[in-house]
């Protein structure tokens, strides 16, 4: 094939040969760079979680080649959550032809982190739902507030940005705003919701190379102080 090509001068002699042939470079350059990148990124952001979450046990699964990640994870000595499952999608950045289409219709990285909290009976909780969610965010395609019509709801800004807090009385309402200002700004966060039926703490963000960690830490010592749940006492809430 290639000396057929190369003996038809007029081919080579043409400036869409060479433009063929940048076009290619580009494609292996940007395939490169953005392999690399995502490596960086899915790295990054699972170190943090092992060192934040204190594992005796994790295991990490390949959902999409090099745009999704799974893990369990397993805290030692835990009595508040028992696992923390955490899905991490990644733009598409090694694939430059769909990298723009991807960015238009998922916008962003995503890190979505379920708490699996100790039962109700032998925490000796109470949980009321909440959520804090960033107001952009809730349209984007994702997982909903089932019985967001059932909930209080306010809007709530939040270093800047304009956030949605629904909640199921005032109790719950303010150990949310407790959480929200003793952070200052959300960084990457963008939803923590306490959901009583599934007995989990849920949070998303948007992680940044180097910055889940940052970012995540005020969350993780929320929860480890049980500033999510009420014991039944009177001056609580």
């Amino acid at each position: 094939m290639f000396e057929n090509l190369f003996r038809n001068r007029e081919v080579i002699n043409q400036p869409i040969f060479y433009l063929f042939i940048a076009f290619t470079i580009l494609i292996s350059l940007g395939y490169s760079w953005g392999r690399r990148r995502n490596k960086r990124i899915y790295l990054s952001t699972f170190n943090d979680l092992v060192d934040l979450i204190k594992t005796k046990d994790q295991q990490f699964t390949n959902i999409g080649g090099l745009t999704g990640y799974h893990a369990n994870l397993i805290p030692k000595k835990n009595d508040i959550y028992r696992r923390v499952d955490a899905t991490l999608t990644l733009l598409p950045r090694q694939s430059w032809l769909y990298f723009p289409f991807s960015l238009i219709m998922q916008g962003f990285d995503r890190l979505f982190l379920t708490f699996f909290l100790a039962p109700k009976k032998k925490a000796r909780w109470i949980l009321k739902e909440g959520h804090l969610i960033e107001r952009r965010y809730s349209r984007f395609h994702g997982p909903k507030i089932k019985n967001a019509a059932s909930l209080e709801h306010e809007e709530y800004s939040w270093g800047g940005m304009e956030f949605i807090l629904y909640y199921e009385d005032d109790s719950v309402r303010k150990r949310l705003l407790e959480l929200a200002r003793k952070m200052e700004n959300p960084g990457s966060i963008r939803h923590v919701a306490i959901v009583p039926a599934e007995e989990r703490i849920f949070v998303f963000m948007i992680p940044k190379l180097k910055k889940v960690a940052n970012d995540l830490l005020p969350v993780i010592k929320w929860i480890d102080s049980r500033k999510f749940a009420f014991t039944g006492s009177k001056d609580e809430g």
